[in-house]
């Protein structure tokens, strides 16, 4: 029991890092079905650019779509943005200020499933194969003064093995494959060096230490789970006043629940004050005279490393 609990602590303090490796895993495994020759036929015809660039690139962007529908603070900053009386208070440059500093880093996010599948499938190498063996500037730097029998060749080469002997057809074979590994080791690269930058700035430039950090998401999760415990508990109580007064026709007891203009004051994105310092919206909220002091709205945007507050304070399956 010992174990199980310490392996449950474990994954909670590295729930972000286990979720980004299980949705790599996911998507590799993905892309070794896709990539199979069930799924993946290369018509070694003219049609190989196209066909080949289509599944190393459409199902990356159907990763990227799917990424944003499921991230929570893309629809926290959706929802209700577009209400008219809304649009009549913000300035767009404020608007779109607010908008890049929460699209920036949940478009980082987002992007590591496509990038992962586009890596994989580079490595492994038979999209590449496919595609490239139809590109009209591949087939000019590998049949220069070859002749037109090359290129029909080369057009061929991600079907039959046997069409040249084996010396040529590992050439050229080998060459594709080459080129289309150095691409995924160097995209993997790109990511890595990316995500250490990222990393290092937002770190960096962290307005706390590293303790108050470590307390401010232990305070965020736990506020979190009061919160759900104590939504479930207010909405079970006015559903049972309101069934309650249904079948008995009687009148409703008062019972006090947030009004519009609070729920939308705590679903504000979190905005950071030196001066005055706040853990959340809610905790924002409760110490600014329930939002109605001119303090409310007043801070910087939001830094790089304080990203996650905003991300713990909804529900990912909240839609």
């Amino acid at each position: 029991m010992e174990k199980l609990r310490r392996m449950m602590d474990f994954c909670i303090r590295h729930q972000t890092v286990l979720g980004y490796s299980i949705v790599s895993l996911l998507t590799a495994a993905s892309e070794q079905i896709f990539s199979s020759s069930v799924v993946f036929k290369c018509p070694c015809n003219s049609e190989n650019m196209l066909y080949g660039s289509v599944f190393l690139l459409v199902p990356a962007f159907i990763l990227l779509v799917l990424g944003y529908m499921v991230n929570a603070k893309m629809w926290r900053l959706l929802t209700g943005s577009c209400h008219a009386e809304k649009r009549c208070s913000c300035s767009p440059r404020e608007t779109c200020t607010r908008y890049c500093c929460v699209l920036v880093p949940v478009t980082a996010r987002v992007f590591v499933a496509p990038l992962t599948w586009i890596a994989v499938a580079l490595l492994r190498a038979s999209f590449y194969v496919c595609a490239a063996s139809g590109s009209s500037l591949i087939q000019g730097l590998m049949c220069k003064d070859k002749g037109e029998e090359c290129h029909k060749l080369l057009v061929r080469v991600p079907c039959d093995e046997m069409l040249l002997d084996k010396e040529n057809r590992s050439i050229e074979s080998l060459s594709l494959q080459a080129q289309s590994q150095v691409i995924g080791w160097f995209v993997i690269a790109v990511i890595m060096i990316v995500a250490l930058v990222f990393r290092c700035v937002s770190r960096g430039t962290s307005p706390v230490s590293y303790l108050q950090l470590k307390f401010w998401k232990i305070y965020l999760k736990k506020e979190q789970e009061l919160f759900e415990t104590k939504a479930k508990e207010h909405a079970t109580r006015l559903a049972e006043i309101n069934t309650k007064c249904f079948f008995e026709a009687t009148d409703p007891v008062p019972f006090q629940t947030p009004s519009n203009e609070d729920w939308r004051k705590i679903s504000f994105s979190y905005t950071f004050d030196l001066k005055e310092q706040y853990y959340s919206m809610i905790h924002k909220y409760i110490n600014t005279n329930r939002g109605k002091s001119d303090r409310f709205r007043k801070g910087d945007q939001d830094p790089l490393a304080l990203g996650f507050v905003d991300e713990e304070n909804v529900s990912e399956a909240g839609f």
